[in-house]
């Protein structure tokens, strides 16, 4: 059965009603009935589609098959170790991405752990010890301190009831629960913790329909595809087109000159496997493993390795308050006296109150016990009013070292005052009259607007002869005044969010504390505040609305973990690339949702699974240091894309074109292969080079259209001196096909290799120097190259020595190239600003 609509909100008798329950509990034979109609109350393990199917998904990725399809054709015409490398990395990646999948089962099968536990129910009017899988809505279970809470539901009976709800609400300090209150002061959910007192509790969920459950069906959903997925697929497709569109062209060329149709179809392969970036898995695999080495000396550990180029990608992140921007520990931020005044009695006070309890001890206690150690003096315990929910404060009997005896009570501020019939002054206690009270009350409102928590301190004196009190006696107190307590941001947590938005990054903070105290926090890190949405707002909103307001939005407050999990889709939706850093149960969705999950190695087990990114310390700069490393890796893919399909594109492109005029090929497929080879051998090395701070300063994301202007400005560039030695060498020089095919080899090699040093950087080539490893892998390559046509061996792949007027027009011609290459690389960048 499923549970009560809204039965948070309904009153304790129609919920009753509704469930058919009552307070003394079910009958088993009903219990049995109603197990096999809802299931045990557990969370189920999420579908999981067959091996072949997610194998199949990952393999029918535009990219992958591009990349498949050209080894393939390398192997047919030879060139098996290509075939074997890109085979391999494929299956590397494709299987990585599998045990990735994975994490979704772990995290329900952790959050499954943490409910799977026998409780106190009734059944048939007496207490069973039974599993809390076979909890039934309308079971009525008793609690007690360090118990879990099985099932959501309402409370019953609760007599001193409080419970940590740290792990679903993000919130750290426990909350007091009642039985007599209404709303979420009267429920709990499913993994809580009690923390002291003993209740009662009415099931009104159970398994699936809890907000666990809720939460495990959505960590079991497929995420939507992360910036970085999303990238390489439209790379892919643009590759895909570019390549089809060029192997149709040249054989329809090449057919229509009635060359051989073997010859024609291998040498239109051939150029299709020179196009493709072959080594594109292999670089980024290399590069993100070196990303991901630099990124764990940062204190930040990857586990999934394609999550740095998100990061660096990130422009929005979201993170939650308590333990990231604060230290999640309250301390006093002032004692002060009915005028707002110090007061260092005031403390005495409040100390001698929290020193002398017996009760539970909350935050606020620990704060004043930590802020000072005023010595007892003789001063004992009589007795004590514990504190309670109607009351909100708790009382101590003491004596003083003169015998005198005095009451002391702290609570919430409203209920203390309105048991004072005084107030202390300079010049001693003065009647509590309507202008005193209403100045005090001022005062508590102005404390709350900059984000402080009050508690206040009363007192009177009573007969020697008292030895006991009870709350009737909270009466015709003295009000002495206030204590004000915070919880400090986190040292470095001003600085790192600087950091962070220097680095192009807007930082919005989503918590379920209350605005005031969020806000006040905001103003002490200096972080601006743009606008804010409380989560009945958000409630409010369909998610079109959700997503037009949440980018102009800075923080989030009172939000529940399904808002979160909102608010995050909601930027996703608008084209922010989001991160997301939270440590907690409630945090899970989000974190599965997000472009980037960041997590804390102290985080609960869901959160950790679900995360894609783990900080070994809670500390917002080890996340600013993080973006750092991960934008160097993109820079380095970066580079390899635009070198890979402009260079490529303009030589391949060219091959094409001279096929139009000349009557032999300009490069044997067997070369093309060879010249492919050796290119990508020399880009080996861009995962070890140097990035300037200037492009680290904003996000990189995998920009397609960028790559695609990349390539349709040095694409044609390349061509256009292709022509030039095309032209040269067969209409001015009349070389023979076997010299023309050598120099051809050499000149285009050394362009595509060269140009790196010109793409790498957006300064000008010779002012910002490559790594030594790309400099020497590159210029050996290119020597390579021009050693091999005097290698008698090489000779059955058709090379052949060049003159001296064919090898010197080629250093012009690449030297030439290179320049033009310099001068088109600052026009464009001039190009793409004034756009």
């Amino acid at each position: 059965m499923n549970p009560p609509p809204r039965w948070r909100e309904q009153p304790l008798p129609a919920l009753l009603a509704a469930l058919h329950a009552a307070p003394e509990g079910l009958a088993q034979r009903v219990a049995t009935q109603r197990l096999r109609r809802v299931g045990l109350n557990r969370i189920a393990p999420p579908h999981v589609p067959p091996f072949w199917r997610r194998l199949l998904a990952r393999l029918i990725d535009p990219l992958v098959l591009v990349l498949l399809a050209a080894s393939l054709v390398s192997a047919l015409t030879g060139d098996v170790i290509s075939f074997g490398v890109v085979a391999l990395v494929v299956a590397m990646s494709v299987t990585l991405d599998l045990v990735q999948e994975g994490h979704a089962g772990r995290a329900v099968q952790a959050l499954q752990g943490r409910v799977d536990l026998r409780v106190e129910v009734w059944r048939d009017g007496r207490a069973q010890r039974l599993s809390a899988q076979r909890l039934v809505p309308g079971d009525v279970v008793d609690l007690s301190a360090g118990k879990l809470v099985p099932a959501d539901g309402r409370l019953l009976q609760a007599h001193d009831f409080f419970v940590n709800e740290s792990a679903l609400t993000g919130e750290a300090y426990p909350v007091e629960k009642h039985a007599a209150a209404s709303g979420d002061e009267a429920c709990l959910r499913q993994g809580s913790s009690v923390v002291s007192g003993s209740a009662r509790l009415l099931v009104c969920a159970t398994g699936v329909r809890t907000e666990f459950g809720q939460l495990a069906a959505r960590l079991a959903e497929t995420p939507p595809p992360t910036a970085f997925e999303r990238g390489t697929r439209r790379f892919g497709l643009m590759l895909t087109r570019a390549t089809l569109a060029l192997v149709l062209v040249v054989l329809l060329v090449n057919l229509a000159a009635h060359r051989p149709l073997q010859e024609s179809l291998l040498f239109a392969l051939a150029l299709a496997v020179g196009l493709t970036p072959e080594l594109l898995p292999m670089i980024l695999s290399v590069t993100l493993a070196r990303g991901a080495v630099r990124l764990a000396r940062e204190q930040v550990i990857a586990k999934r390795p394609s999550a740095l180029l998100d990061l660096a990608a990130m422009d929005i992140l979201c993170t939650d308050k308590t333990g990231t921007l604060t230290e999640a520990r309250m301390q006093v931020d002032g004692v002060f006296d009915p005028q707002g005044a110090p007061s260092d009695r005031v403390f005495r006070l409040a100390w001698l109150n929290s020193h002398f309890e017996t009760g539970l001890k909350s935050p606020l206690d620990d704060a004043i016990l930590a802020h000072g150690q005023p010595a007892p003096d003789g001063w004992q315990k009589i007795d004590e009013v514990p504190f309670d929910f109607e009351r909100r404060c708790v009382s101590v009997l003491l004596q003083g070292p003169d015998g005198a005896r005095l009451l002391v009570a702290k609570g919430a501020p409203e209920d203390v005052l309105r048991r004072c019939q005084a107030h202390d002054t300079p010049a001693g206690p003065q009647p509590l009259d309507e202008p005193a009270r209403a100045a005090i009350l001022q005062r508590f409102e102005a404390c709350g607007a900059h984000g402080l928590r009050l508690i206040a301190v009363a007192s009177r004196q009573v007969e020697p002869t008292v030895q006991h009190v009870s709350p009737a006696d909270e009466r015709d107190l003295v009000f002495a005044g206030f204590v004000a307590f915070t919880d400090p941001p986190k040292p470095g947590a001003a600085e790192a969010l600087r950091r962070l938005i220097a680095l192009g990054i807007t930082p919005k903070v989503i918590t379920g504390d209350n605005e005031q105290v969020t806000r006040h926090l905001c103003a002490q890190l200096k972080l601006p505040v743009q606008g804010v949405l409380n989560g009945p707002e958000i409630a409010a909103m369909d998610d079109r609305a959700l997503r037009a307001a949440a980018a102009q939005t800075t923080l989030f407050c009172r939000v529940t973990p399904e808002q979160k999990n909102r608010v995050v889709r909601a930027l996703r939706a608008d084209g922010h690339v989001v991160g997301y850093l939270g440590d907690g149960i409630n945090d899970a969705p989000p974190l599965h949702s997000a472009d980037v999950g960041l997590s804390v190695d102290s985080a609960v087990d869901v959160a950790r699974e679900a995360a894609h990114l783990v900080l070994m310390r809670h500390e917002l700069g080890v996340l600013a240091d993080g973006v750092v490393e991960g934008r160097r890796t993109a820079a380095n893919v970066d580079k390899y894309l635009k070198m890979a399909t402009s260079s490529n594109f303009g030589n391949m492109a060219s091959m094409a074109a001279a096929a139009l005029f000349l009557p032999f090929l300009p490069m044997r497929p067997l070369q093309i292969l060879l010249n492919n080879f050796l290119y990508d051998l020399s880009e080996l090395a861009i995962p070890t080079d140097r990035v300037a701070e200037a492009e680290l300063q904003q996000p990189r994301r995998w920009d397609v259209a960028a790559i695609t202007r990349f390539m349709l400005c040095f694409g044609p560039l390349s061509s256009l001196f292709d022509l030039l030695a095309f032209g040269w060498l067969y209409a001015v020089l009349h070389v023979s096909a076997a010299e023309f095919q050598t120099a051809w080899f050499v000149q285009s090699l050394a362009t595509q290799v060269l140009v790196i040093f010109v793409i790498r950087t957006a300064q000008p080539a010779w002012r910002d120097h490559p790594s030594p490893a790309l400099a020497l892998g590159s210029l050996a390559v290119v020597a390579l190259a021009c050693a091999l046509p005097w290698l008698p061996a090489l000779g059955l792949l058709g090379f052949v020595p060049l003159s001296g007027a064919v090898a010197g027009g080629a250093l012009v011609l690449t030297l030439g190239y290179l320049l033009s290459a310099e001068l088109a690389k600052h026009a464009l960048r001039r190009f793409v600003a004034g756009r």
